[in-house]
């Protein structure tokens, strides 16, 4: 039966619609994306295990950890196996992070919600992420960074249905528990059923992505598509780059800083929205922003994080990958000068401005795999992808902890206001700065770098090039 996951036995028949792929890999990363909806629990974990908020909250940062490095170390694995096997790990490792941190409720042993939902759900993480994208790019040659926004933008998406789903099935388990107070805790025995509950039912939604995916034939290309039309665009490319090779190469590795440096500045308001909007908004320590608002707010972050993932990488299609980065960093730069001096005067100011902020840093998520595309081929672009990731670990802990160190030198939370966040404002807009340049100086990839196209095309078995006729 296992061996229906090999990636020979995913080879698509002719005629197949290369449109129902985007819909396998989206069901895939809207159960991950779950990970950005934590901290809807966040408060009854603590008072469940009688934990601080570092204990608790290191728990998101080890699955962003992990999601990391099982993207760099098993990306070459995922190339080899073909997206179907992957997706399948990724279901079982995300599905036994939540039934092994259930065990840790129910037992009170923290550790094993280390163990379980940040080490193991970390890894279903990484390798669920990258798991579509390769395929996504062979099947849309034409319009990389639509298809990739198409699934990534799932990602984004998974917190806008955790939320609310989470917090529905903890009133459920638990009818002390309300879902509207922000200050209402639920019991450690709904906690458990909630884990085991989205344990299973992520499962069992990932195994709709992990038996509709499908590879497109060797040589397959979509009706009308012109590889070379694609290769006259500036920075893109014919050949391809190994993933060994590609990371010693300098483009990588400026990615990687751009990447970095992008995902920071952004995650530094996504983690601090809920506090930051009241905050900002704090006169003589009365908030004029209620919790209900501020966590209206956070959703609306969520919609324009998911949008941004589609519109923006779409858009790279047609203005090309290195301007949109020029735009994410070089305008965000002044959207966040324009949020640490003039943000607390209006709300909607205030919120436009964040918005737009977090547009960008899902656009930087989505269209890193299409610039991969055109810097480095298709080849091995899933495994050069997933080492990439390991930007957005670093980022995942360099982006709290420069927010973190910040406000904790200007008081204690419940007391700041809109100055207390300009240090840390301003530090992001030198960090972009420093991704501004990096963005800059990406050049081709030097023909040294490049597989011989014997090797290449005997590698993946090389056939007579098969156009679709549908136009689909």
């Amino acid at each position: 039966m296992l061996s229906a996951l090999d990636r020979r036995h995913t080879v698509a028949p002719p005629g197949y619609s290369r449109w129902l792929i985007p819909p396998a890999a989206l069901a895939i990363h809207l159960c991950i994306g779950q990970v950005y909806a934590t901290s809807v629990y966040k408060n009854s974990l603590i008072a469940h295990f009688g934990a601080s908020q570092t204990a608790i909250g290191v728990i998101f940062s080890i699955a962003i950890v992990m999601l990391g490095l099982s993207a760099a170390v098993a990306g070459t694995w995922v190339e080899a196996n073909g997206p179907r096997k992957a997706m399948f790990v990724s279901a079982c490792f995300w599905a036994a992070g939540f039934l092994v941190g259930a065990l840790g409720i129910a037992t009170k042993q923290l550790w094993l919600l280390y163990l379980g939902y940040g080490v193991l759900g970390g890894i279903g993480l990484g390798i669920g992420y990258i798991s579509p994208v390769s395929t996504l790019i062979k099947w849309f040659p034409d319009r990389p960074g639509l298809a990739t926004g198409l699934a990534i933008m799932g990602f984004g998406g998974g917190a806008m249905v955790a939320s609310p789903l989470s917090r529905q099935l903890l009133s459920y388990y638990d009818a002390g528990y309300d879902p509207g107070n922000a200050g209402s805790t639920a019991s450690g025995a709904a906690l458990v059923w909630l884990f085991v509950t989205l344990g299973v039912g992520y499962f069992l939604i990932m195994m709709f992505g992990v038996f509709n995916v499908r590879v497109p034939a060797a040589g397959w290309r979509p009706a009308g598509f012109d590889p070379a039309q694609v290769a006259a665009k500036p920075l893109v490319t014919t050949a391809n780059v190994s993933a060994a090779n590609a990371v010693r190469t300098r483009s990588f590795w400026l990615l990687w800083v751009v990447l970095f440096c992008n995902v920071t500045a952004g995650i530094g308001i996504l983690e601090q929205a809920s506090p930051m909007i009241q905050d900002f908004f704090r006169h003589d320590r009365t908030s004029t922003v209620s919790v209900a608002a501020a966590g209206g707010f956070v959703g609306l972050l969520s919609l324009f994080n998911m949008a941004g993932r589609f519109v923006w990488s779409s858009a790279s299609d047609v203005i090309g990958r290195k301007p949109i980065y020029l735009m994410y960093l070089g305008v965000g730069m002044v959207l966040y000068v324009l949020l640490a001096l003039f943000g607390q005067l209006a709300t909607a100011l205030f919120v436009l401005l964040a918005c737009v902020i977090l547009s960008f840093y899902g656009g930087g998520f989505a269209t890193v795999p299409a610039y991969l595309r055109d810097l480095f081929g298709t080849f091995e672009v899933g495994a050069i992808h997933g080492r990439l990731l390991t930007a957005w670990s670093a980022a995942g802990v360099a982006g709290p902890l420069i927010v973190n160190a910040f406000l904790d030198a200007q008081g204690k939370p419940g007391t700041l206001t809109a100055a207390a966040y300009r240090p840390a404002l301003f530090t992001m807009v030198g960090v972009l700065a420093v991704g501004f340049v990096a963005n800059l100086l990406i050049r081709p990839v030097p023909e040294r770098f490049h597989e011989p196209a014997s090797e290449r095309d005997g590698a993946r078995g090389a056939q007579p090039v098969t156009v679709e006729r549908s136009g689909s």
